[in-house]
């Protein structure tokens, strides 16, 4: 088997190459080499087979990205809500002529690749008070959102011709991210709990009772391998799902924190940033998954798991990055 991750120098790509260097297969299948494609070049984990790390612009995909051969694409390459906002030309070029330019990389295979597309929850309206099902109508109210769900279409049009055979996944807010804050809208949501474990303070934009659909690292990554060999038959057209995340409010995110490390919340300070609340606050904060769920993908667990996980898996090489020093006992929680 043959993998290439696009957008892999991100915290999402560099776990998912992890992860499949210490598996070595995916769906019973050995995997014979790994691609990693970023703007910046990739540093390439130990593995057991090739792992080819190129680095240049998605809209001008070499053909070494997505080689002869290639069974899966994993598209985890974006510019993220808030920069593009900011930047309408920027991320028109980089969300939806990115996807167009997939979809041309992989027509030249004589074998259409299975392209695992990381869309968004930002691709839906309604705000706080939604709950929307499976067949909730995506009305996105930012330019992030409005590209992801166009960039649906567009892979689901290229999976009705048998260009590639596309799965996009509606990932929520992931929580917590490692290392330090991007430009995303919900940067927020993984700063309240990061920078405190770090011993620094977060910004809070909203109130204690906005509520957002949130996912971690591990269950985004064992989604996104779950839907590289899922049987895509039984899905007809609709090529896009929902996932099984979980809908917590700040405070509730808070009390885990205080429970994973006393006193930690005090370094959240409440700051009111009307930009940010505005596109965040369209976005719903609770979905209905049964498709997810008739699909495999498995459930999520309680959100003070996710804050173990981050504590257990990212702390220490976040406080390394940043250059912070070390902390005497990073497990030491309750």
């Amino acid at each position: 088997m043959q993998i290439t991750i696009l957008g892999a120098d991100g915290f999402l790509g560099r776990k998912l190459a992890a992860r499949l260097a210490r598996d070595k297969q995916l769906g019973g299948r050995l995997i014979e080499r790994l691609v990693l494609f970023d703007i910046a070049q990739p540093s390439a984990p130990v593995a057991a087979f090739p792992v080819a790390c190129l680095a240049g612009d998605l809209t001008a995909l070499p053909a070494a990205a997505i080689p002869a051969g290639t069974d899966i694409v994993f598209d985890l390459a974006a510019v993220v809500s808030a920069a593009a906002e900011a930047d309408y030309d920027l991320g028109i070029t980089v969300n939806l002529h990115g996807t167009e330019r997939i979809i041309a990389a992989c027509r030249q295979h004589s074998k259409p690749p299975r392209v695992v597309f990381t869309s968004s929850v930002a691709s839906f309206g309604g705000g706080q008070n939604a709950v929307l099902g499976d067949d909730a109508r995506q009305i996105p109210a930012n330019s992030y959102g409005a590209e992801k769900a166009a960039s649906e279409l567009l892979l689901q049009d290229a999976s009705r011709r048998g260009f590639l055979d596309a799965l996009s996944l509606r990932l929520p807010t992931v929580v917590v991210r490692p290392g330090r804050p991007n430009q995303a809208a919900s940067s927020f949501v993984s700063a309240i709990i990061r920078e405190p474990l770090l011993g620094l303070p977060a910004d809070l934009p909203v109130s204690e009772d906005f509520a957002v659909w949130v996912a971690s690292p591990r269950s985004v990554t064992d989604w996104l391998l779950h839907a590289a060999t899922l049987d895509s038959g039984p899905m007809g057209l609709d090529r896009a799902v929902n996932l099984p995340g979980l809908s917590v409010s700040v405070g509730e995110m808070l009390a885990a924190l205080e429970s994973a490390k006393p006193g930690a919340s005090s370094l959240v300070r409440r700051v009111t940033d009307p930009r940010i609340a505005e596109i965040v606050g369209s976005w719903p904060a609770a979905f209905v998954t049964e498709r997810a769920s008739r699909l495999g993908f498995a459930p999520h667990p309680p959100f003070r798991e996710l804050v173990r996980e981050f504590i257990a898996e990212d702390l220490a090489a976040t406080r390394a990055e940043r250059g912070l020093p070390a902390a005497g006992n990073e497990n030491g929680v309750a």
